[in-house]
């Protein structure tokens, strides 16, 4: 199938701007937690001290948890039936409950032992995202299920995320923000103000869509077998693994997960090491590392510690300028490429527009390579537009391929499971963010990266920070376009799909 052939949207299968809009706010809301928490977290390291490789872990855990609790969530609400629907009732309580956990976990008293900051913040992290799934799985699901049409849900996946963006704003002015001496007195206080604002925000704006949205009429749970009615809890198990074994038997929902699992989790890895390489290598004071190793070495030879936190302060201060403007520059160039993905897909496609879109990002992480430039510190910021085609056209194009997957799964399961691939999906992106948060802290060891010894880090520790930031994406995201070469929902094809769904059981409306 070619990807030539294009359908008009039917003006019933159009979504209102009402609905469109309060499911934007939802994804603003989604955007902002997933923004927030790795920006705040560098304070358990930085500023509170403590391993890089317990940071990791505290990222990693939750996720095992999340394997169970996002399908089950998914395969929960796939199953629901009342009055508000089945995915609203859910997103409601959700957001109420998670915003509250999320402002409650980082009130943590300073000066406490590194064990008591690991143990009262992974108990935390992992009752946050156990109750931000019955949030997260059902607004997703949602998405997917608002309209049929296979050019509408690139439209309201490119409007949300283009609202959900604005999120992505302010994300580059928290590290700025809670590490500002003129506002408090430690970077832990200020993650404690701050957070009870995004919790309040959380809580807030994310019932937004429960209240607003409206959910098309679905199909009844149950397939052609007649004894899935029977066997109560144990039944019910033997369905939900099931399920969850042939949504991982579905091709082209494999490959999208694979691809957003390498392009985002890519990305997010070799940000993770951003920070360090502006702080500890482009705003380095002197100039050379070796410079101040032998003044160091010139005023007490057996220390090697000589000059701690000589210029520290001054190089996180400068570094918090600069990750401000790169992440400031690089969110507002994803509010363009958002739209113009969009626009894209509707005349070659959405596989097509992969191609194009990933492709230019890899110019964005090669740049950032000759942007860290000791000399010219904001030649960094060149690499912004190019960075942003990868993560604006992503969630945009994937959001609205994998409702278009739902359409290919319901010819051979004949339910709608939205939820249990929307569940999977964002558990398999969840996943790779433990890994690149678990990746980080193994990686940092590897580098021989040590927070002690101050701006005196070794030349063998800040090539490995810059291969690690530059490298691990263009690798990525190189694998992720050879695996999107060969996805098969066109255009055309998803159009077959849907109008044999609809001789055999009808339109959904809503």
């Amino acid at each position: 199938m070619t990807e030539t052939q294009h359908h008009a949207t039917a003006p019933e299968d159009r979504i209102p701007l009402g609905q469109k809009s309060a499911y934007a706010v939802g994804m603003l809301v989604n955007n902002l937690q997933a923004a927030a928490l790795p920006a705040m977290m560098v304070i358990l390291n930085i500023g509170l001290g403590m391993s890089p490789i317990l940071v990791g872990i505290i990222g990693f855990v939750p996720r095992i948890f999340d394997a169970v609790s996002d399908p089950l969530m998914g395969y929960i609400s796939d199953r629901t039936r009342t009055r508000w629907g089945r995915r609203r009732p859910f997103i409601f309580i959700g957001a109420l409950l998670a915003g509250v956990i999320f402002a409650a976990m980082w009130q943590m008293p300073s000066g406490q032992s590194e064990t008591f900051y690991y143990r009262t913040f992974l108990t935390a992290s992992i009752a946050y995202f156990l109750i931000y799934t019955i949030y997260a799985t059902p607004f997703v699901a949602l998405g997917f299920e608002m309209t049929p049409d296979y050019h509408e849900r690139t439209r309201l996946q490119a409007f949300a995320n283009t609202f959900g963006q604005l999120a992505w704003l302010g994300a580059p002015a928290i590290w700025w923000f809670i590490a500002n001496k003129d506002f408090f007195p430690d970077e832990a206080a200020g993650a404690r103000y701050l957070a009870i604002w995004i919790g309040g925000a959380i809580s807030l704006l994310g019932i937004a869509p429960a209240i607003f949205c409206r959910e098309r009429q679905t199909l009844a749970p149950s397939t052609d077998d007649s004894d899935e009615t029977e066997g109560g809890v144990l039944n019910e198990l033997f369905l939900f693994f099931r399920g969850v074994a042939t949504t991982f038997r579905c091709g082209p929902f494999v490959k999208l997960c694979l691809a957003t699992f390498l392009v985002f989790n890519g990305f997010m890895l070799g940000t993770s090491f951003s920070l360090y390489v502006m702080i500890y290598y482009v705003f380095q004071q002197p100039d050379t590392v070796e410079g101040i190793n032998s003044i160091a070495a010139s005023i007490n030879p057996l220390s090697g510690y000589a000059l701690n936190s000589f210029d520290l302060d001054s190089a996180k201060s400068s570094a918090g300028g600069l990750n401000f403007w790169f992440g400031f520059l690089t969110s507002v160039a994803t509010l363009l490429v958002i739209p113009f993905t969009g626009y894209l897909s509707t005349i070659i496609g959405k596989r097509k527009t992969f191609l194009i879109t990933i492709p230019l990002s890899l110019v964005g992480y090669g740049l950032k390579w000759f942007g860290y430039n000791t000399l010219h510190p904001y030649w960094l910021l060149a690499a912004c537009p190019f960075v942003a085609f990868g993560t604006g056209s992503l969630f945009t194009l994937m959001g609205s391929m994998v409702a278009d997957v739902c359409d290919y799964d319901e010819l051979d399961s004949h339910q709608r499971r939205e939820g249990m691939f929307g569940a999977i999906y964002w558990w398999m992106v969840k996943v790779g963010l433990a890994l690149a948060g678990l990746l980080t802290g193994v990686l940092l060891e590897v580098s021989g990266f040590d927070v002690n010894r101050g701006i005196l880090q070794t030349e063998e520790t800040l090539l490995l920070l810059r291969v690690f930031d530059v490298g691990v994406p263009l690798i990525t995201s190189a694998i992720a376009i050879a695996i999107m070469m060969t996805y098969e929902l066109t255009e055309t094809r998803s159009h077959e799909i849907r109008e044999e769904l609809i001789r055999r059981r009808g339109k959904l409306s809503a």
